[in-house]
């Protein structure tokens, strides 16, 4: 066993040795768990993280704004010859640079959980300031541009601009709502001192537009902060699941070295439980037949077959568990060779008569005709049908009938069908009965108890044999046990193999 094996008699299946293991998984589940359960609106955690997501974009996409701050201001001196386009573009770069810092440092620094909503503040208040420049460029006029084609211009600038904000301010709650009123209050002012059609449709339309993306990036905050919070419960119960498994894992470990340790225990006890027992038995059927001499007291010859009776019913019970524990330990090996069901069949029938007619109780035979032989363990089938048998004329009422069929299944294999008229088992205790020392009701409240081994060591040796084993059953109706051999465990005639000419060898020459 290996060093990490609790060696501790406790009943505590999970090695408490490896417990450190999944300690910090466990807690960081349990915090998680509580998180999401008792949490209202948004969590400050995805908050957090979609404060990192912003941040990330400023970062990743810090060249586009100064980019579209350039072409702005070169198309502005284009169209004006303003030399305050130059200045506009040095404080909107300026501001821009805000914004970069900003992130860098927080990049930097970290993201503590108790400093999300101050770094929130400060980055929206960067964009305000960004919102600002926009402002003062929605103020700027042209007195030598000729007709609407600045007006135009400003439009065209501010519909982009507002556009690539709400693209890279996704992330940042009310980003965009905030960056642009600047700008929509400039452009209101304008309305008010140049009230022309284009002036006011400009007003109008970026106004709308404003409503229109807030409306969609606070969609799509939502959706984001839904696909963290699948994320983070997927996550959550990926690390459940690792819990689980090892403590699994281990309990099964566990489980099965207790379960095969027992197995080996009781497997290498057959010698010293049925030699003292033999002896029981065979002292007290000595005494119960008076074979050295009469019993004075009439009493001691009941005692002496009562001790006989229960010596019998003990070292049974013996067999049966040593046979189940041998199965499991792997330590059961097939003796295997050609047998005929039927004759097993017939036997059995003739060891259980006797039984049977003491309860006035029919055996029917349905067997097919020239069934071929089977390749298996003749004292391990002939242990399937005796327990079927002395199941069904244990359970059969007195007068009943029982009925053994042998017979091909539809895949080419042969069956064993045993099926009595007693008072059968309800189907929600047939789990319980080929379960092992499982017992039904009318089992336990029967005069004659077994062990609930029977059915166990059934299925056992049928599987050793890759066959199947199917119990049907109804109340009132009886139960019918049926015992499957696979197809490639008959053994069909073939014909003879024919004889084939040898060819004589070649000599070789070595010349």
């Amino acid at each position: 066993m290996g060093p990490g094996v609790s060696t501790t008699t406790d009943k505590i299946i999970v090695d408490r040795s490896r417990s450190h293991r999944n300690r910090a998984v466990s807690r960081a589940v349990r915090a998680t768990r509580e998180r999401l359960q008792t949490a209202t609106g948004t969590s400050p955690a995805f908050e957090r993280d979609m404060l990192l997501l912003y941040i990330d974009a400023v970062l990743n996409g810090a060249l586009v704004m100064p980019l579209l701050v350039f072409a702005i201001t070169g198309l502005g001196l284009y169209l004006t010859r303003d030399p305050a386009f130059i200045a506009w573009g040095l404080l909107a770069l300026s501001l821009h640079a805000i914004s970069i810092l900003l992130a860098k440092h927080v990049r930097k620094n970290g993201l503590e959980p108790e400093e999300v909503r101050r770094w929130h503040r400060l980055l929206l208040a960067a964009q305000v300031l960004m919102g600002g420049g926009w402002a003062v460029f929605a103020l700027q006029q042209c007195d030598a541009c000729g007709g609407n084609s600045f007006d135009f211009y400003k439009g065209t600038v501010l519909l982009v601009v507002l556009c690539v904000t709400s693209i890279g301010a996704l992330m940042l709650r009310n980003a965009v709502l905030y960056a642009f009123l600047p700008t929509v209050a400039a452009l209101v002012y304008n309305a008010t001192r140049k009230p022309e059609p284009i002036v006011l449709g400009m007003t109008a339309f970026i106004s709308v537009a404003l409503v229109f993306l807030v409306f969609i990036t606070k969609r799509m905050r939502q959706t984001s902060r839904q696909l963290l919070s699948f994320q983070s419960e997927k996550d959550d119960l990926i690390a459940e699941l690792e819990v689980a498994k090892s403590m699994s894992d281990e309990a099964r470990r566990r489980a099965e070295e207790a379960n095969l340790a027992k197995s080996r225990f009781l497997a290498s006890m057959s010698h010293e439980l049925r030699t003292p027992l033999n002896a029981i038995l065979g002292f007290s059927e000595v005494m119960s037949t008076e074979v050295l001499g009469p019993l004075n007291n009439p009493v001691y010859k009941e005692y002496t077959a009562d001790i006989h009776n229960s010596g019998k019913h003990l070292l049974n019970l013996i067999n049966e568990i040593l046979d189940l524990s041998r199965i499991e330990a792997g330590k059961y090996d097939l003796s295997e060779e050609a047998i005929r069901l039927v004759d097993i069949c017939e036997d059995c029938i003739g060891m259980v008569q006797l039984r049977a007619r003491a309860k006035n109780i029919s055996i029917g035979e349905q067997f097919e005709t020239d069934m071929p032989d089977v390749w298996a363990d003749e004292k391990a089938m002939r242990q399937v049908v005796l327990n079927l048998l002395s199941n069904a004329v244990k359970f059969t009422p007195q007068g009943g009938e029982i009925t053994v069929k042998v017979g091909w299944t539809a895949g080419g294999g042969q069956y064993l069908s045993i099926r009595d008229n007693g008072p059968g088992i309800p189907e929600e205790e047939i789990p319980i009965v080929l379960s092992a020392f499982g017992q039904g009701a009318i089992a336990i409240k029967s005069a004659e108890q077994g062990t609930g081994l029977g059915l166990p060591i059934v299925q056992a040796i049928l599987a050793k044999h890759n066959g199947e084993f199917i119990l049907k059953s109804k109340l009132r109706e009886g139960t019918e046990a049926i015992a499957i051999l696979p197809a490639k465990r008959v053994l069909q005639s073939l014909p003879p193999v024919e004889e084939i000419k040898t060819v004589a060898p070649r000599r070789r020459s070595f010349a």
